[in-house]
Parts: structure tokens; sequence; C-alpha cells
């Protein structure tokens, strides 16, 4: 497996599915652990565009994230780390975006090993998808727990996108994973400590935050 990365060279936090005219410029650059990558002067979904476009890169799947944040229920749609996945399967590249919940402080490991076991569950049909001349587009958004207040993620759920919810700040909570609740929905289990899958289409609906909503940096 080789592993290619394209990145804004800033936080592009709530930017969607944002791109930018004319295509922004690129750049060599290392990862915080070291990895060689390419930094982009634009959105997320530009950093997609860029890798397929300008560097001819040809991906069997597109990993967006893990981002600092959940990406869930009413906000989903304007996360950047979404708008990246999505611009990658509006070209026919299956993509899931993965982000790490609100905590104090982020541990990734758990969120990794948790992708890395979706990738390696999907990797047949991804390789048969990769050898099709057919469409093959899908989009998985992934969101783990964080789990830094103590307690471990307590499993994993896939459950349909909670497009509404009673109070918009339930989406954005940290999470409590020594609960001992099994909500049947997106985010009270994943606020209970189950990491979520849910499939997004793959064009955006319009939407937008409540005009009394105060959204944290995240994306």
């Amino acid at each position: 497996m080789t592993v290619t990365v394209v990145a804004p060279a800033a936080n592009q936090s709530g930017s969607g599915g944002k791109t930018t005219t004319p295509t922004p410029a690129h750049r060599d650059a290392t990862t915080a652990s070291g990895v060689a990558a390419t930094a982009v002067d634009g959105f997320p979904a530009d950093s997609v565009l860029v890798a397929l476009d300008v560097l001819g890169l040809h991906p069997d799947l597109v990993v967006s994230g893990i981002n600092q944040g959940q990406n869930l229920g009413p906000v989903v749609d304007l996360s950047g780390t979404v708008g990246a996945a999505r611009a990658a399967a509006a070209r026919g590249i299956p993509a899931i975006a993965s982000s790490l919940g609100f905590a104090d402080s982020f541990d990734y490991a758990p969120g990794v090993a948790l992708v890395v076991e979706w990738v390696g569950r999907h990797r047949a049909e991804l390789a048969r998808d990769a050898a099709s001349t057919g469409p093959r587009a899908s989009l998985a958004n992934l969101n783990i727990p964080n789990c830094a207040a103590g307690g471990e993620i307590r499993g994993l759920r896939e459950l349909p996108t909670q497009r509404s919810v009673p109070d918009l700040g339930t989406a954005l909570s940290k999470q409590d994973c020594a609960a001992g609740a099994e909500p049947a929905e997106e985010v009270a289990a994943f606020n209970a400590g189950f990491a979520t899958l849910t499939e997004l289409p793959t064009t955006s609906p319009t939407m937008a935050p409540p005009a009394s909503a105060t959204l944290p940096a995240s994306g």
C-alpha cells in the first residue's frame, strides 16, 4: 500500500466543500511526524483537486483526516474534512472522512486503528472497484470518540446521519466513554462512547447552522 499526503498548508476549519479559482499553489512539505507531503494553499477540497489534476495521482481511496473534533449530525456538511472526501467521491473515487471527538487532549492512535480496520475490511471491495470502469464512488464518515477523560471506545455503530437534534450543542459535546447508555441515534451514540460510521451522499445538500449557533474550531 502506498500512501501519499496532500493537505492544506493551514487550518481550514468549517470550509465545507469550498474550492479556489484559479487552482491554488502547492509546494513540497513535511508532516509533523516527518512524512513527505504536498502542502496546498487552499481549502481541503482544493487539496484533492490538486492531487488529481495537478499532481496526476490516481488513488484507489482517499482518506480525509483524522480531524481534530467530530463532524457528525447536523453540522456534517460544514466540515472541510467531509468536503475533501466528498470532492474525491464526486470524481468517482471512494473516500472516507475521519474525525476524533473534542476533548482536552488528543490521542489519534485509536482513530488510526479504526481507519486502518475499515480499509482492511473493505480492501477487496476497493480493489475490485479500482479495476472497474464503472462508477465506484462512495463516501463514508467515521467519527471516533475521544476517551481522554476515561473509559474506552465502546464499539462501532453504523447509523444514518442525524440531520437534526433539539440542541445543536450536543453534536459538538465531549464524549463520555464510561457511559452505560445504548442510544440508537448517531449523535447520542457518539456522545456515549461509540464510534459512528455513516454513509453520506456524494453531493452536498444546502445546509447552514442555526443563526444562534456558535461552532468551535473544527473541520
